[in-house]
């Protein structure tokens, strides 16, 4: 990527942080929109929902009553039979969004579409009775399969009579194409209009919509759709890009222009924003509307979203500068969010208090765990708490380190430090090399962060262009102390191994570093110890009066009435994982009869959910791919306290949207465990394992060892290790030398 473009990229993330920041202030006065019409951008349903089930499916489009606006609008990609019937599929190719292979394996035929020869099963081959057996399947494969082959192909005049919707938006992808059949697509448009209020109708051919212009109701919108800027229109022979240069003569035969989304927010073959183009604010001159399309809450997006759909969302509509007056979406769930619930939330005091935010590792979605600048961004975005989960170092100095292995967080690999990698078992089963093998000098000048990517496997990373620098715990606590925070929470594992290998007390040290910064002696920020060992907290509550936080690391069903008791004896709070509050099996929500959270609450103990992240794969099927929802059902759905991610900005909006309470519109409640699941008409996913109930067994430990004389510089553990290495080249002189003799 060449200076310019760098330079570009970094004003384009600059630029679309200036504008959410102003949010629409300047923009929007009372409830006026910079849209051309000033009424709130129209949101369409492409293919109904069509990011959850076979899209132009009859549940698609029945779901959209439930979770979406009410004012949502479907769409439709109309298509022609061999004997004239209309029909709503996504694609052309009927093979990649039907069972149509599998009914009529010989219907393959190649046709050319639009001057490209294109192969595929094509609906002008077959009748609409030949399709009546036919059923629909998800067009992405990336999506969930258990949907598929429960539903039939809807029928045009289905789509527009049969769904509560307010407007039916009609695309027409490919006109010219049906003459070679003798099937008239025009003619077919038009007695539909003569039947049917049609809300909109698409095409990216323009002589398709000269001629039914004028000759469809003024009800009807007219929009012409740009396809990719290379890509030839057939009627004009001219690219989608000199066309949009030519706007005027748009609007001879439209009112309104559908474009991809990039058209407006460009973005970087790797993966930035650049700055936004004038296509907008030109449509608007030319009194044409701005329809944007390519919305899908589970495809990439720009690291500048933070993997955030309904941030994209808002850049769009909510900006201070522009909005375009409708968007297409796969999860029209988030674009209902966005225009009903998060627009204009600087003008709004509102801020709902719970959950509590507490940050993970800082803002680390968005910079490397534990570093200056992802404590900044936490600070920054909203996070009520932020977090120190402290490691030691040779020199016996308290870091704040994700991982005591930095293998996991740093460059150590590719550093002088990378040999000889050892093998503790009481740590983990791998080589590694950890924080107390060297100095703070050795990892703070040698060693470089690296971001955290947990859904690497799929393919989503982080942005990788964020570093920053390592902190130790006293860092930690300076930064934190002068900052709008409700308080700071410090996690503490491996206490024991600390103490008992490598002769350091953990616990000590941390009240003394909170001694020495003069937290002891403040109440302005609460101080929370968090740990999985209740001998943590035991001894913390012995020394101090800090706020305990017992994290259960297992998934669990429910918590025994003693494990309970025994809880309260030295906690304050309890963190849990997100699976105990809603257990899932194959990625969907399943119903649940026992609820450890309301079981924590009853005795009067705070639960904070974890871990929250906003890639749409770490999420269940049911929250939608979008990290609203998710965040929406563990605080109206489980009643949690707080919730603790790594994106701590997504969660800290959520407290100011308008839509909260009992007037909360129905896209704004929580998502019903087993919801999902009991929509499937097919073979349902094999059950989860029941996870194990939380026993007091499982919480009581006996107290810590006693630190050993041995110091941290020279630690029995890595003795041992030496000692190894010392042993293993002993044996190979023991051989050579036998050799040798013989």
């Amino acid at each position: 990527m060449g200076r310019s473009s760098r330079a570009c990229s970094v004003l384009g993330s600059a630029l679309l942080l200036l504008l959410l920041s102003l949010g629409s202030t300047a923009a929007q006065k009372g409830s006026t929109w910079k849209t051309l019409s000033g009424k709130a951008p129209t949101i369409v349903a492409k293919g109904g929902f069509s990011g959850l089930f076979p899209d132009s499916s009859g549940l698609a489009y029945q779901f959209v009553e439930i979770a979406s606006s009410p004012d949502t609008a479907i769409s439709c990609d109309v298509w022609l039979t061999k004997d004239g019937t209309g029909i709503c599929l996504p694609n052309i190719n009927m093979d990649n969004c039907t069972t149509i292979s599998d009914q009529f394996p010989q219907g393959k035929k190649t046709y050319n579409v639009n001057g490209v020869s294109t192969a595929g099963w094509f609906s002008v081959d077959f009748t609409s009775t030949d399709l009546q057996n036919v059923t629909l399947k998800q067009s992405i494969l990336s999506r969930p399969y258990y949907f598929d082959g429960s539903f039939r192909i809807v029928p045009v005049e289905a789509a527009l009579s049969q769904f509560k919707t307010p407007a039916v938006w009609l695309n027409v992808q490919h006109d010219s194409f049906y003459s070679q059949f003798k099937l008239n697509m025009r003619s077919y448009i038009l007695s539909l209009t003569k039947q049917y209020i049609i809300g909109y109708i698409s095409s990216p051919e323009v002589n398709f919509l000269t001629s039914i212009s004028g000759r469809v109701s003024k009800k009807t919108k007219l929009v012409f759709r740009f396809l990719d800027e290379r890509s030839i229109e057939p009627s004009t022979n001219q690219t989608y890009g000199s066309m949009l240069k030519n706007l005027t003569f748009v609007k001879t035969f439209a009112s309104g222009i559908l474009v991809p989304k990039n058209y407006i927010w460009p973005v970087t073959q790797d993966n930035y924003l650049l700055p936004y183009t004038s296509v907008v604010d030109d449509a608007h001159k030319a009194g044409l509307e701005v329809y944007a399309a390519g919305f899908a809450n589970d495809f990439a997006i720009s690291y500048n979203y933070s993997y955030d759909p309904l941030a994209e969302y808002l850049s769009f509509i909510d900006n201070g500068a522009f909005s375009v007056d409708g968007v297409l979406s796969d999860f029209p769930i988030t674009p209902s969010e966005a225009v009903g619930c998060f627009s204009n939330l600087n003008d709004s005091k509102i801020d709902h208090a719970k959950p509590l935010v507490i940050s993970h590792n800082g803002a680390s979605g968005d910079y490397p765990d534990c570093t200056d600048q992802a404590y900044q961004k936490a600070v920054a975005d909203g996070a009520d708490v932020i977090d120190c989960p402290v490691q030691v170092t040779k020199d016996g100095i308290p870091i704040c380190m994700s991982s005591i292995d930095l293998m996991d967080v740093t460059n150590v690999a590719k550093s002088q430090f990378a040999s000889p990698a050892v093998t503790i078992t009481d740590l983990k089963p791998v080589p590694g090399v950890f924080t107390f093998n060297l100095t703070w000098d050795d990892i703070s000048k040698n060693l470089k962060p690296m971001i955290s990517n947990p859904m690497s496997k799929f393919q989503l990373y982080r942005n990788p262009r964020n570093t920053g620098n390592f902190m130790r715990l006293s860092d930690f606590l300076a930064f934190a102390k002068d900052k709008d925070l409700s308080g700071i929470m410090i996690t503490v594992e491996r206490a024991a191994f600390m103490a008992e290998k490598l002769g350091f007390g953990v616990v000590d040290a941390v009240i003394k570093a909170l001694d020495d910064s003069g937290y002891s002696k403040q109440t302005a920020q609460k101080v929370m110890i968090q740990s999985m060992n209740s001998s943590v907290l035991v001894k913390f509550k012995q020394e101090t009066k800090y706020d305990l936080v017992y994290m259960i690391e297992e998934d669990v069903r429910d918590a025994a009435p003693s494990s309970l008791a025994d809880i309260k004896k030295f906690a304050s709070a309890v963190s849990v994982s997100t699976k105990s509050i809603f257990p899932t099996t194959n990625q969907f929500l399943t119903n649940q009869t026992n609820n450890l959270a309301s079981s924590l609450k009853s005795v009067g103990l705070p639960v904070y959910v974890y871990l929250l992240m906003n890639e749409f794969v770490s999420q269940p099927y049911d929250f939608f791919s979008d990290a609203t929802a998710q965040i929406n059902g563990y605080v109206q759905g489980a009643k949690v306290d707080g919730v603790i991610t790594d994106f701590p900005g997504t969660a800290h909006r959520y407290k100011l949207n308008s839509c909260m309470g009992k007037n909360a519109p129905d896209f704004m409640r929580p998502a019903q465990p087993g919801g999902l699941l009991s929509v499937m008409d097919g073979a349902q996913p094999p059950a989860a394992a029941p996870m194990p109930l939380l026993t007091d067994s499982d919480v009581t430990e006996p107290p810590l060892p006693p630190v050993s004389n041995t110091t941290t510089a020279s630690t029995p553990s890595h003795a041992a290790f030496r000692m190894k290495t010392d042993v293993s080249i002993l044996i190979t002189l023991l051989v050579l030398c036998a050799s040798l003799l013989i």
